[in-house]
């Protein structure tokens, strides 16, 4: 699964797009500070995500949406289009 199909089944199975987990995320204080047990905690009980679908959010909120471009371009089942993350919806993001 790509880094982009992560983030595009978070918002499938929250109904928010990851930019606003990350908004939510910032307003209970969480920032690129922050270590990944308290962020998968609250993204658990609040949105029912798993530990890997949480690491997604965590990886974005903490570092941002430039991923490695390993796997840009590639034919694996890891590909992902670009090394920049989507962030505002599936529904939004450019063709």
């Amino acid at each position: 699964m790509s880094f982009q199909a992560y983030l595009d089944a978070v918002e499938e199975k929250t109904g928010l797009t990851p930019r606003q987990l990350l908004e939510q995320a910032r307003e209970r204080g969480f920032d690129a500070s922050t270590k990944a047990g308290p962020i998968l905690a609250w993204l658990a009980d609040e949105h029912g995500l798993g530990r890997g679908h949480g690491m997604a959010v965590v990886h974005v909120l903490t570092k941002g949406p430039a991923i490695s471009g390993k796997h840009v371009g590639t034919t694996g089942s890891h590909r992902d289009a670009s090394d920049t993350l989507w962030l505002d919806g599936r529904a939004t993001r450019p063709a």
